[in-house]
């Protein structure tokens, strides 16, 4: 997967505040109470072997450093060994807008989604844990139905940057206050909007109107 993972608690500071952000600059980057020559060794550590790169408005994660955050608990960065498992929650109002959420994290930080969040060990099911989910991310406590499933792998180079596993679950809401980062959109209109991968592809299936629907998407970035 990866020729070495990322262990120093510098190191891995400096991923954490990159994982939220597209670009930081040097003096934002940096721990506290960290000698400043060794904080620079560590950068230039995460510079050397491509998890990091540097512009001329500050550091960012390179593409390497987008698929190492992808797959890392988000909490202590270790490495997950297989593809991200999901729950989407496809959430539309009585005229068939759709509620899309808008990404705080990277890969695709910035960009929009469907709400969504990490299955759960403890999960009784597929459908509680989009349940789960809708209350922690929405406030909501709703019954949804399970829809589909999507398998969507992301490449750049030719090189895998994610790869997700996502079981779509569906539910109606009359309504929903929008936000900064919470939006209605009609979608016919989802393409005004940079979208996550796989997001337009996502909503358009489910219209089809089938019991149960998988696809699999390949974008190339």
């Amino acid at each position: 997967m990866f020729e070495q993972e990322v262990s120093h608690h510098i190191q891995k500071h400096i991923l954490s505040v990159l994982l939220h952000s597209k670009i930081v600059r040097f003096r934002d980057l940096r721990p506290p109470r960290i000698d400043t020559n060794l904080f620079s060794y560590h950068l230039k550590l995460l510079q050397k072997n491509k998890f990091v790169e540097k512009l001329e408005s500050g550091y960012t994660l390179s593409p390497l450093g987008l698929s190492y955050v992808d797959r890392v608990n988000a909490d202590k960065l270790f490495v997950r060994r297989q593809p991200k498992i999901i729950t989407m929650l496809l959430i539309q109002d009585g005229y068939g807008n759709v509620l899309l959420q808008k990404r705080t994290k990277q890969p695709y930080i910035d960009t929009w989604t469907l709400p969504y969040g990490k299955v759960h060990i403890d999960d009784e099911s597929i459908v509680a844990g989009a349940a789960r989910e809708a209350y922690e991310k929405l406030t909501l406590e709703v019954a949804p139905r399970h829809v589909g499933d999507a398998y969507i792998r992301v490449l750049v180079g030719g090189e895998i940057l994610s790869s997700t596993l996502v079981h779509i679950c569906r539910f109606e809401l009359d309504s929903y206050p929008e936000t900064d980062a919470i939006r209605w959109c009609a979608p016919l209109k989802l393409r005004n909007y940079e979208l996550a991968p796989a997001v337009e592809e996502i909503v358009s299936r489910s219209f089809f109107g089938d019991d149960f629907f998988f696809d699999e998407y390949t974008t190339e970035l």
